[in-house]
């Protein structure tokens, strides 16, 4: 019966996977150097990472494990020391009686297997997980670990550090030299990077710390919902805001007044992730948010961002006429700026001059000028607008409308044969129109200038490791509306009933919902007769707009998220909102 090694080999010739005379060069490469051969064929390029592990899969017999979908007990993490997990890329999962699950990149390293059942006296089960995925869980539950567990450690260490004793109030006037000498203090370092690694790897969009009374509480903000992560020793306020006033090249002696900045993290040193800063002077000293960019995870596909089929077909229509506005609104983070990008993508070719003015360039596209507004040098929306101009561009994407001079060039500029893509921080997009009526645009401007205004939410998605279904009473279904959906039939909505993969929340993920509101003969004469939001609004779903709720009922009864979220995020529509 040949071994399990020689059983790998086998398949690598008969698949076809390699050559025979490649493998030949690894095996004479092992014989030389040493080490284990899969690694040796992955380090020559012969294999990727993925296709030696679903070939590990088959020579076992076992399925590969994506191992961050699990969450590791932390006691079982201490059974095998940090050193011995990078050394032989293993991670061990779980511990049922003698014996303990291993996660490895590399099943048939038997000696890795003996070493490990040695040191810990455990039999050892093996399954097979990429390495990719090992080396992230190795850095989150070692180097990272448990949130909660890494912070009191740090913590416990920065205690016992007589430095941090001169810290009494957030508001001590220090010498700029002195706060420099305290925040590259390690632990601090070591502490503040913890904070902002643990939100990259949790998905947080935004980062609080936030200083209390007698207490500093740090919060993430995930999938929309803002969660307590630990609460801290006020000592420790101080240090670590100036340390992140360093990074984002901030002035750490200034106290009183707001400051805004940034700075951009490198994850597997390959992964470019930014931050957004904002420092506010409040009651207990300054508060600090965080907003995280992280460009690797957005879908800029209009394909993909969850719009309805007749919405979707709406707003492409309006996208590729050759002039005039699309407007993208909502509160912050509710993806208006992957909306306006996923258009620009849609529209990118070597024959349009592609211009973006952003307040940061939030994603690098390739074929596209993206400028970065600096107001401290006088470089404005405004101010940039009026010299994008004269570059002549087909297409211009303005990061959003903040002020009536701003909005004034824009629609100028849609009115001279520009396609011009901006957002507003409006709530609904019959609200839009009137918000620029009251930012001073004459009615006939809006009308000769807007194509389409999309509103748009995010939902937070059903896990669907733990979705079920549940009926729906004849009453609720006729209070929410879903009867005027599904008239006559018995409604079947979804929840989550909270697992691990989703920390038992019962939500894993974000969906948008839109409502597209398009400037129709009949909506350009209510605008031009001033008429208020709600008959705007009333005359768009008379022409088949969908409304934000009711694309969000949709939703719901395609088991992509709740009830509950539905009716958390949007507004009836019988009622403005």
């Amino acid at each position: 019966m040949l071994s399990l090694k020689e059983r790998l080999k086998e398949i690598l010739i008969r698949d076809k996977i390699i050559k025979e005379t490649d493998l030949n060069r690894a095996l004479e490469e092992q014989k030389k150097n040493g080490g284990e051969l899969s690694k040796i064929l992955v380090k020559l390029g012969l294999i990727s990472e993925n296709e030696l592990t679903l070939l590990l899969s088959q020579v076992l017999g076992m399925p590969p494990i994506d191992i961050s979908r699990f969450k590791i007990d932390p006691e079982v993490i201490k059974i095998i020391p940090l050193e011995i997990a990078t050394t032989y890329q293993i991670m061990p999962v779980s511990k049922m009686g003698d014996t303990l699950t291993l996660a490895m990149a590399d099943p048939l390293n038997i000696f890795a297997i003996d070493n490990v059942s040695a040191l810990t006296g455990l039999k050892i089960n093996p399954i097979i997980s990429r390495a990719h995925d090992l080396a992230q869980a190795i850095d989150m539950y070692y180097a990272g670990g448990d949130t909660t567990t890494k912070f009191e450690q740090i913590i416990k260490d920065i205690s016992d550090t007589s430095e941090m004793e001169l810290v009494k109030d957030s508001h001590v006037d220090m010498a700029k030299t002195d706060i420099e000498s305290l925040t590259e203090d390690a632990p601090i370092i070591k502490l503040t990077d913890t904070i902002i690694k643990q939100a990259v790897q949790a998905k947080a969009s935004d980062v609080f710390i936030e200083p209390l009374e007698k207490k500093l509480r740090i919060r993430y903000r995930i999938d929309g919902i803002i969660r307590e992560i630990d609460q801290m020793s006020k000592g420790l306020h101080f240090p670590i805001v100036s340390r992140i006033k360093i990074i984002s090249n901030l002035d750490i002696s200034e106290h009183r007044l707001p400051q805004d900045g940034r700075f951009k993290i490198l994850v597997d040193k390959k992964r470019a992730v930014d931050f957004r800063v904002n420092v506010l002077p409040a009651s207990f000293g300054e508060n600090v948010v965080l907003r995280v960019l992280d460009r690797s995870s957005a879908v800029l596909d209009i394909e993909k961002l969850g719009f309805e089929k007749e919405s979707l077909k709406k707003l492409r229509e309006c996208s590729l006429k050759p002039h005039g506005m699309i407007l993208s609104c909502g509160p912050t983070g509710s993806g208006k700026t992957t909306t306006l990008y996923s258009i620009l993508k849609l529209l990118n070719s070597p024959e349009k001059n592609i211009i973006t003015v952003e307040d940061p360039v939030e994603y690098q596209m390739e074929g596209m000028n993206q400028v970065n507004v600096r107001p401290e040098v006088g470089l404005t929306f405004s101010a940039s607008l009026r010299s994008i101009l004269r570059q002549d561009p087909d297409i211009i994407m303005i990061g959003e409308i903040r002020d009536f001079e701003t909005l004034d060039i824009a629609i100028k500029s849609a009115l001279t044969g520009h396609l011009v893509l901006s957002s507003l921080h409006t709530t609904t997009s019959a609200g839009s129109v009137i918000r620029m009526m009251n930012m001073g645009i004459e009615p006939f401007l809006i009308c000769s200038s807007v194509l389409a205004v999309v509103a748009q939410r995010l939902l937070r998605k059903i896990c669907d490791h733990c979705k079920e279904s549940y009926a729906v009473s004849d009453a609720l279904a006729k209070k929410v509306g879903l009867d005027k959906i599904h008239p006559g039939k018995k409604i079947e909505l979804y929840r989550g009933k909270g697992c691990k993969k989703c920390f038992d929340i019962g939500y894993r993920g974000r969906v948008g919902i839109t409502e597209i509101l398009v400037l129709s003969p009949k909506i350009k004469d209510l605008i031009l007769a001033r008429a208020g939001e709600y008959k705007i609004k009333e005359a768009g779903r008379t022409e088949g707009m969908i409304t934000m709720r009711e694309d969000g009922m949709k939703k719901a009864l395609e088991g992509l998220t709740s009830l509950e979220e539905v009716l958390r995020v949007t507004a009836p529509d019988d009622i403005l909102g």
